[in-house]
């Protein structure tokens, strides 16, 4: 057994199982375990699939949100033990592989994206 098969076989045990199909475009919730003092919470942010990255272990979704008028990211992990749920709430119907283009507009109307009804929730 060489080193590239021991790599895997440890990651293969650290991969989710119950997530769900994401794509870019789509509005998700996710589950952030926050530690505040001795004791741990799950804090959603929810906000659009703007980028996905890698694969396998190395999983990363960008989710963008605009809040109190600022636009906010936020890179997660997917497999990570941080990233205790993700839930798609809203699929999105985009024609980009990356929706950085939503950096630049302004206003809650400039950033909307049409649903998509083709893909089950």
């Amino acid at each position: 057994m060489n080193a590239q098969e021991i790599i895997r076989s440890i990651e293969a045990e650290q991969l989710k199982s119950n997530l769900p199909d994401i794509y870019v475009g789509d509005t998700v919730r996710v589950g952030v375990v926050i530690q505040e003092g001795g004791k741990e919470r799950t804090q959603p942010y929810e906000g659009v699939v703007i980028a996905m990255r890698n694969g396998g272990i190395n999983e990363t979704i960008t989710v963008r949100k605009i809040f109190q008028g600022i636009g906010v990211e936020r890179v997660f992990l997917l497999h990570s033990p941080r990233v205790e749920s993700v839930k798609v709430l809203r699929r999105g119907k985009v024609r980009r592989a990356k929706l950085y283009y939503l950096r630049d507009r302004v206003g809650n109307k400039a950033n909307r994206i049409k649903q998509r009804f083709d893909r089950p929730l």
